[in-house]
């Protein structure tokens, strides 16, 4: 019974170390997921900026466009009322065309110094994006392959992974159904921690007092003790023993 007992002692040891690469590995590629995801969305903020100003130019363009054809068709008004001047018979008449010419003058400098402006924010923005594309593609680029370095750091670390987890099931197979579910639970509960050595009345898992009497049971060996505090299962070890 006690060779029985240490036998699944030391499995579950082995399962343990198993487990805790399992979690520092799930741990380590969850990092790598973090960093894929904090420069993904770098890039993303910074094309985000990138379509804000392309918007923005649109705007400026279609304020130019429709200054441009207002522009021309007061120049059309003007050149109109400049020819039906020479056709009035009557001084109200000519002073109303006048007014007219003069209204759609004025407007026409408004919109005249309205398209020098317009026309030079179009120039500063098509300058800007042009830096700004330039920018995006070497940061695209960068990005890119940082986080195909990424991927191929977290290849090996995959493919150790699925091996850690295969060996838990492999080792898991040596030891009953039930040992191994309660393994699973109480790892799970402890952060990969499911055995922990009892020494001098205490578990060295959780550093909890064990009551003397179950001390004496988890020294003589003869059944798999749990600890009453934190549930690992508990093992002695006489000192300069393995």
């Amino acid at each position: 019974m006690q060779e029985k007992v240490m036998e699944n002692i030391k499995t579950l040891v082995k399962l343990q170390e198993a487990e805790q690469e399992i979690i520092r590995l799930n741990s380590v590629l969850a990092d790598f997921k973090k960093e894929k995801k904090k420069i993904g969305a770098e890039l993303s903020e910074f094309e985000v900026e990138l379509n804000i100003d392309k918007d923005k130019l649109e705007e400026i363009k279609s304020l130019c466009s429709e200054s441009e054809k207002e522009i021309q068709l007061l120049l059309d008004r003007i050149k109109k009322s400049n020819e039906n001047l020479r056709l009035v018979k009557t001084n109200k008449e000519y002073q109303a065309l006048k007014r007219e010419i003069d209204d759609n003058t004025k407007r026409k400098i408004t919109l005249e110094d309205e398209l020098f402006e317009y026309t030079e924010q179009k120039e500063e923005y098509e300058k800007k994006i042009d830096e700004l594309e330039n920018d995006f593609n070497q940061l695209s680029e960068k990005i890119n392959s940082e986080k195909k370095d990424i991927d191929n750091q977290s290849k090996g670390d995959l493919a150790l992974l699925e091996k850690y987890q295969s060996k838990i099931k492999k080792i898991g197979d040596n030891l009953d159904p039930v040992i191994f579910e309660q393994f699973k639970i109480i790892a799970k509960m402890n952060n990969g921690e499911a055995v922990a050595q009892g020494k001098n009345e205490v578990c060295m898992g959780c550093f909890m007092n064990i009551p003397p009497q179950l001390f004496i049971e988890v020294q003589r060996g003869d059944k798999l003790i749990k600890c009453p505090q934190c549930s690992r299962f508990l093992f002695y070890k006489e000192e300069n023993t393995v």
